[in-house]
């Protein structure tokens, strides 16, 4: 779809946006500097800037659930992340030469041995040319996209209340010419600070403008200690920065993306909140994180699936639970909201959570095992750890071979899935190297015996030697993109004659031109228009292990060339027109990059 154009800018809403946060809220910005999407207290809160999902003109008199600073006159603007770090800074110029530059960022720093993450949003406005005059527009909504938010004024100060919660933006700017959103000219550095409700201690420019400084250099010491490869270095340290920004770090909850309800493709209504710790994503984040050496993320999250595990009703695992832990996500819809684009429904909550997928048995156990092994980790994993994974062992042995909803989490129907059983058998497997690490032949022994015991029944359902092909299900003879995965998993392996078969077959079934899809097949919503963004990085590692290099690096030069001007991608994109879809920033599209960034770059010895 064409964005039309006003003053030089888009007016349809995209997925041109960057995202800032501190790993407890977080808050997307589109190119004209605006907020239009960010939740509280945490990232699966109420949207206090729903603008993104609300289907009207952000530059509309009516609009609402953004935090807009307008130039005017603008003529220009110019956007970049301070390096290494999720701090944004947006310049813009005027007609007349006035330019004026916005740093934006949520505070994230060590203070009294503790990492300080408020609730809270920090704006600098200052002046670079001229006498550029700025118009500042925050409306807040409350309770999905109610815009009558009441709020009240002090002298530095404006509170909202939100429901359940008050915010206040503590200012150096005139508040009365911010209440009235009236013009007026920038003449030295203004400070936005949206936060708690709460009186603000000590001199407000000095103690943002430190709140800055500490910020930056909390998250460039953290990108430092990134194992990066020689090559796509910002390709790699961009995602792995934005990976961790979708982590609530209170708990360790990886959460698939930071948005509700984009859209998989135009009109699809497969809108889905992807607000919440899927345990299949969170497994391919901290693994693609451990590749460049992010161990505080792995630590973080191993914390919350002992919880899970804990908790777990008779070993049973759901698909996804809440960012505490919270096993019920009523998925509801939000009636004030349009949809992005006006593509509603804008759905809350995931209905997911009552499926069952049993590959997550598989990834709980995978996620774990490093920690058995790893002796950088504060908390290497012991026998207590095993035997807590024992009974996750136990439930994929024992459900391997039964249907269920599969990866891609089919709302009507259910097969037998080679990946859930594949990614089953690997939590036997890799159970049995964990006992093996522990000194505990005789458990070693028992895993072993039962791991190789599901592989070949695996094998005896799933390959079809008639179309010289792994099947993705059972009880068919069909094609979808998990399948090599088969390869990730070392259940096959890449000069496997029946591996070798099953990626050509992928690749001729699901391959649109530079990008493929999940399946080509209709499922509860019809036949999917868009390709799945990790599936191409899929195919681009399986083109590298089967000796392909060359048309793997094209293949990922090409992925990178879709990147948003942020470095980021969503998790769908058209292969047509190169516009992408679906949530955003997607963990699942940012793991492909790294992944691959890492399997494909030179060696650090070809430049010494």
């Amino acid at each position: 779809m064409a964005d039309a154009i006003r003053g030089g800018m888009p007016v349809t809403p995209n997925l041109d946006l960057w995202p800032i946060g501190n790993c407890q809220v977080s808050a997307l910005i589109d190119r004209a500097g605006r907020f239009v999407w960010g939740c509280v207290p945490r990232v699966d809160g109420d949207p206090v800037f729903s603008s993104l999902v609300d289907g009207r003109d952000p530059t509309a008199d009516d609009a609402v659930g953004l935090w807009a600073i307008d130039l005017e006159d603008r003529v220009g603007i110019e956007q970049t992340y301070v390096a290494n770090t999720p701090i944004l800074v947006t310049r813009m110029t005027d007609s007349q030469g006035g330019a004026i530059e916005i740093t934006d960022f949520c505070p994230r720093f060590e203070r009294l041995g503790r990492t300080y993450r408020p609730v809270a949003f920090v704006r600098i406005v200052r002046p670079v040319h001229g006498s550029p005059r700025i118009r500042v527009r925050l409306r807040p909504t409350r309770n999905w996209g109610d815009a009558n938010v009441v709020h009240t004024s002090g002298s530095n100060h404006v509170r909202f209340l939100l429901d359940g919660l008050q915010l206040r933006l503590t200012t150096t700017a005139p508040v009365g010419l911010l209440q009235e959103e009236r013009s007026f000219r920038v003449e030295r550095p203004l400070h936005f600070f949206l936060g708690p409700d709460e009186s603000f201690s000590g001199d407000i420019g000095t103690t943002v403008e430190e709140m800055e400084g500490y910020t930056r250099h909390h998250w460039q010491s953290w990108s430092r200690g990134l194992a990066t490869p020689f090559e796509w270095q910002e390709v790699v340290i961009r995602s792995a920065i934005t990976l961790k920004l979708c982590q609530h770090e209170e708990t360790g909850a990886i959460v698939a993306a930071l948005t509700t309800s984009i859209p998989e493709h135009a009109g699809s209504e497969r809108n889905w909140d992807y607000r919440y710790c899927w345990i299949r994503d969170a497994y391919y984040t901290v693994q693609a994180l451990n590749r460049v050496g992010a161990l505080d993320v792995l630590e973080g999250y191993l914390a919350y699936l002992r919880n899970i595990v804990d908790q777990a009703r008779g070993g049973h695992i759901q698909p996804l639970y809440g960012v505490q832990g919270e096993p019920t996500l009523i998925e509801t819809q939000a009636p004030r909201l349009a949809g992005y684009r006006g593509m509603g429904p804008v759905r809350v909550g995931n209905q997911a959570y009552e499926q069952v997928q049993h590959d997550a048995y598989g990834q709980i156990v995978l996620s774990n095992v490093q920690a058995f092994f790893d002796r950088r980790l504060f908390r290497m994993a012991g026998r207590e750890d095993f035997e807590a994974l024992v009974r996750i062992g136990e439930r994929a042995l024992e459900l391997f071979d039964k249907p269920d909803a599969g990866l891609w989490e089919l709302r009507t129907r259910q097969s037998v899935h080679t990946y859930s059983a594949a990614m089953c058998w690997a939590a036997c497997d890799r159970l049995a190297n964990a006992a093996e690490r522990l000194g505990m032949e005789g458990e070693r022994a028992l895993w072993q015996e039962r791991a190789d015991r599901m592989r070949r029944a695996i094998e005896e359902a799933a390959w079809r030697p008639e179309t010289n092909r792994m099947s993705a299900t059972f009880g068919g003879d069909d094609l979808d993109a998990s399948l090599i995965q088969l390869l990730e998993l070392r259940f096959l392996k890449p000069d496997d004659p029946r591996f070798l078969g099953t990626l050509e077959a992928v690749e001729q079934g699901l391959r649109r031109g530079s990008h493929m899809l999940r399946y080509a097949t209709e499922d509860d919503f019809g036949l999917p228009e868009t390709a799945f963004n990790v599936c191409t990085f899929w195919l681009i590692e399986a083109l590298h292990f089967t000796g392909r290099d060359p048309d793997a690096r094209q293949l990922f030069e090409e992925m990178l060339e879709r990147r948003t001007a942020a470095g980021l991608l969503s998790e769908d994109i058209d292969p047509v027109t190169g516009e992408l879809w679906g949530n955003y920033p997607q963990t699942y599209s940012l793991v492909g990059m790294i992944n691959c960034a890492v399997l494909l770059s030179k060696p650090w010895s070809a430049i010494r």
